[in-house]
């Protein structure tokens, strides 16, 4: 079975590769692979998808930065965050929220597998293990 996972991941990864265009993920090229596993239907062709799915899925979360917010965030402050991790990973990030009560009060900003944050309830879960 090892081997065959091996082969799996390996499979998945140039299909992966297939589906960039000068390093970002390319819709035609996505719909071009999946056309391509259905009609040839590769041995394990379900687990083969479902690696496929992880790396593009991966690879589309470095280039969104998902801001959790405890209250409202205004238009032109989402405009700066994205602005800014634009800049910051010199890539075209673009910016949605999700509502968090859990954060009391401030921000959490995720760009892939990076967070930033600047919430009340980070700095209280900071204070109560310093103390």
């Amino acid at each position: 079975m090892a081997a065959a996972a091996k082969q799996i991941q390996l499979l998945a990864r140039q299909f992966f590769k297939l589906s960039l265009v000068d390093g970002v993920v390319s819709p035609d090229r996505v719909a071009g692979v999946l056309q391509y596993i259905e009609k040839s239907a590769p041995a394990h062709s379900v687990l083969v998808l479902k690696a496929y799915r992880r790396l593009i899925a991966t690879e589309l979360a470095k280039s969104e930065a998902l801001v959790e917010h405890a209250g409202a965030v205004t238009a032109p402050a989402l405009g700066a965050i994205a602005t800014s991790m634009t800049k910051k990973y010199g890539r075209p990030i673009t910016a949605t929220t999700r509502a968090n009560p859990k954060l009391l009060a401030g921000l959490r900003v995720r760009v892939g597998d990076d967070i930033y944050e600047s919430s009340v309830s980070s700095q209280l879960a900071t204070l109560s293990v310093s103390v």
